[in-house]
């Protein structure tokens, strides 16, 4: 999805769960950001990865679980942020006993 104009968005409107795998959803796309939503149902995880030229964000809207940054996993919860720089292996563990909907921002865009 590209917004052609600026919009307000709701992003956990747009949460799209599947009972196999992590849910992505992608809000705006651009050659320079990619904003989307990851949706994970408890136990599902984004495991550990990273991104050659790529920052990314990760915004906690609902639900609770872990960061997992290099090495270490990070408590998390709704309002919380981790910024994972170029290079960086990051992920996301839904250790909750309910859904997990997380704002993924990524500059430039895959």
């Amino acid at each position: 999805m590209k917004a052609s104009a600026p919009t307000v968005l709701r992003p956990r409107r747009h949460a799209v769960f599947d009972a196999e795998k992590m849910g992505k959803a992608t809000l705006y796309r651009s050659s320079r950001l990619l904003v989307g939503v990851n949706a994970f149902e408890p136990g599902q995880e984004h495991r550990l990865h990273s991104h050659a030229g790529m920052d990314k964000v990760y915004q906690v809207l609902e639900g609770s679980g872990l960061f997992l940054l290099e090495d270490r996993e990070l408590p998390m919860s709704a309002g919380e942020m981790l910024i994972a720089p170029e290079g960086v292996p990051h992920g996301v563990r839904n250790t909750g006993e309910a859904r997990l909907v997380v704002l993924a921002i990524l500059a430039p865009a895959p």
